[in-house]
C-alpha cells in the first residue's frame, strides 16, 4: 500500500477514483507528455486516465509507489511523483531492472512553485529509510526543468545513457547517505 508522505505544503497519497479527471487533464496536455517516452503521445480519451489511476493504485509495495501530489492548504491535485523499478534497455516489453527511479509530473499551472523538488526531497527520505542504497532518475537529454529538478534534489549527473526505457537519457544517481562509510 502507497503510504501517505506530508511535506511543508504537500501531502502525497495514494491516488483515489476521484483523481481521474485530473489524470486525464494532467496527461492530455502536449507540454507535460512532450519528454515521457520514446514516442511522445497525449491521452485522448478518459478511459485511459481510468486505466492510468487503476494501475497506479495496484502498485502494492512498502517502498515503491506513485503517489498523487496535492497541495495541503485545499487537497487540490498538482502532480504526479513515483519511485519505481525501471524498466532496463532490452528487448520488449522491457523488464525492470534492480535499480529504482525517482520522477515527477507536475501541472503547467504549478510548475515554479517548488513543488516537484519539495516532494522529490521528501520522497527520497522515504525511499532511503526503507533502506534502498541508491535512486536514479533519467531525463530526456532536452527537459532541463527536470534536470534541474534532478540536480536541487542532491542528484550526481553521471551523463548519458541508453541503459534504461531503449532510449539516450540524461542519467542521475544519490545514493543513501546513511549507508556512506
Amino acid at each position: 500500500m502507497t503510504s501517505v508522505i506530508k511535506t511543508e505544503r504537500l501531502t502525497l497519497r495514494p491516488w483515489q477514483d476521484s483523481d481521474v479527471d485530473f489524470v486525464y487533464d494532467l496527461y492530455s496536455r502536449w507540454v507535460v507528455q512532450r519528454f515521457i517516452g520514446n514516442e511522445p503521445a497525449v491521452m485522448e480519451h478518459r478511459s485511459e486516465a481510468e486505466t492510468r489511476v487503476r494501475r497506479f493504485q495496484e502498485l502494492d509495495h512498502p517502498v515503491h509507489g506513485v503517489w498523487a501530489v496535492t497541495r495541503q492548504e485545499d487537497g487540490l491535485p498538482v502532480g504526479t511523483l513515483l519511485l519505481k523499478p525501471i524498466p532496463a534497455s532490452g528487448e520488449e516489453p522491457l523488464q525492470a531492472s534492480e535499480d529504482v527511479e525517482i520522477g515527477w509530473h507536475f501541472h503547467p499551472d504549478h510548475w515554479g512553485n517548488g513543488f516537484a523538488s519539495e516532494a522529490a526531497e521528501a520522497v527520497l527520505e522515504h525511499a532511503f529509510a526503507g533502506g534502498l542504497p541508491h535512486v536514479i532518475a533519467v531525463t530526456n537529454p532536452a527537459n532541463e526543468a527536470s534536470q534541474s529538478v534532478c540536480r536541487r534534489i542532491g542528484m550526481e549527473h553521471l551523463g548519458q545513457s541508453k541503459k534504461y526505457y531503449n532510449a539516450k537519457c540524461e542519467l542521475f544517481l544519490v545514493k543513501n547517505p546513511a549507508l556512506e562509510a
